[in-house]
């Protein structure tokens, strides 16, 4: 099966972060820090999705997408993170998901991409191990309101990104550097999803869930045994470090070595995380050049520019061989049931003329990763 589809994430987009009784994000908070977000940009109207929707769907309808994947903000669900659902706030996705069935786009939740209720975040957020209960109690609600309509959910979108990013390089909300922190939250993020997926469940034995991680391959340039030491590390801490929970119930020990810190795993834990799914959302966009570096941290190793590689305007490198290796290396290490695409694309340096892009290097770029998710479909 092969579907065509769109992704978003709600505070990317929905804008009216002070409407319809949401509740402030972690990342309305982190977005007001002086210096968190280049030129001092906010989440507060953003696309406007919230008033807009219809249009958005509309834009959709005309693209001839099957699919949208989008997210639902738990601060706009249940402002307090526990307890009382927000009459509006389940409203406006009522409105949103019936208005894509109109139109004969499926809907895709995903039920947390980033930006957890500030409420929770002065609880202790996913560094407390509460957080992974409030996100199960969350998600069994969305699943009891709309799986009459929803039949495909995904629990966490890039635990990678909400862990490392948000807890250890504090580059995205909630702002926090610290490793043992990170470790905590990764672990908490993944518990959260493991028992997410069983609750989903109960309500309902059609329903399908999975979770969505982001892999980036790592390569070096270096012939040295310390070069090919940072492949493996990269490799860990990018990829194994969230994929191997998942699908192997087991955290890798050279990782956890080269921490030195302790992961707080209780009984059961693991096997509550490597409850298994239907399919694993992937999301792939660059392939990374590493080198050794012992002043490095909180692992020895750090990115570097290859040279005569193509970059997007974000300065990743553009390599489609790359995905095809990926996409054949998780289907053989990880045998998920099924393997969905669920976020890939480029960023460049627009140019609008007459209110249109012409934007022949992003077009190359999804010609050439359709290409190769399309060669490692026909490898098996």
């Amino acid at each position: 099966m092969f579907t065509w589809g769109v992704s978003t994430s709600s505070y990317q987009i929905e804008g009216a972060a002070n409407q319809g009784g949401r509740g402030p994000s972690i990342w309305d908070t982190f977005s007001k820090i002086p210096g968190a977000v280049a030129n001092g940009d906010n989440g507060d109207v953003a696309c406007d999705h919230y008033h807009r929707y219809n249009e958005d769907l509309d834009l959709m309808k005309w693209l001839g997408v099957g699919a949208y994947h989008f997210s639902i903000a738990w601060p706009r669900v249940i402002p307090s993170g526990y307890g009382a659902l927000n009459k509006e706030g389940m409203d406006f996705y009522d409105r949103l998901i019936d208005g894509a069935l109109e139109r004969g786009i499926t809907p895709w939740p995903t039920l947390y991409h980033w930006d957890l209720p500030q409420s929770l975040q002065d609880k202790g957020g996913w560094n407390n191990r509460d957080c992974a209960y409030w996100f199960a109690e969350y998600s069994q609600k969305m699943a009891e309101a709309f799986s009459d309509r929803l039949k495909n959910w995904i629990t966490i979108n890039e635990p990678f990104c909400s862990a490392w990013l948000g807890h250890l390089y504090g580059v995205m909300a909630p702002g926090i550097k610290d490793l043992q922190t990170g470790i905590n939250a990764s672990h908490h993020l993944l518990l959260g999803h493991g028992l997410a997926t069983k609750a989903i469940r109960e309500v309902s034995s059609e329903l399908k869930v999975g979770i969505t991680l982001n892999f980036t391959p790592a390569i070096t340039l270096g012939e040295s045994s310390e070069d090919k030491l940072a492949v493996e590390l990269a490799d860990g801490f990018d990829n194994r470090w969230f994929g191997d929970p998942v699908f192997k119930a087991k955290y890798p020990e050279d990782i956890v070595k080269a921490f030195g810190k302790e992961v707080p795993i209780h009984p059961g834990d693991m096997e509550a995380i490597s409850t298994p799914l239907d399919y694993l959302g992937l999301n792939y966009y660059f392939r990374q050049t590493v080198a050794y570096d012992p002043s490095a941290k909180p692992l020895p190793y750090k990115q570097v520019t290859a040279p005569n590689i193509e970059r997007t305007g974000m300065g990743w490198e553009v390599h489609a061989q790359s995905f095809t290796e990926l996409l054949e290396r998780v289907n053989r290490e990880y045998k998920p049931k099924e393997i969905f695409i669920t976020e890939n694309g480029s960023a460049w340096d627009d140019e609008v003329v007459d209110g249109k892009v012409d934007d022949p290097k992003r077009v190359s770029y999804l010609e050439r990763h359709l290409d190769a998710m399309f060669i490692a479909r026909e490898n098996g």
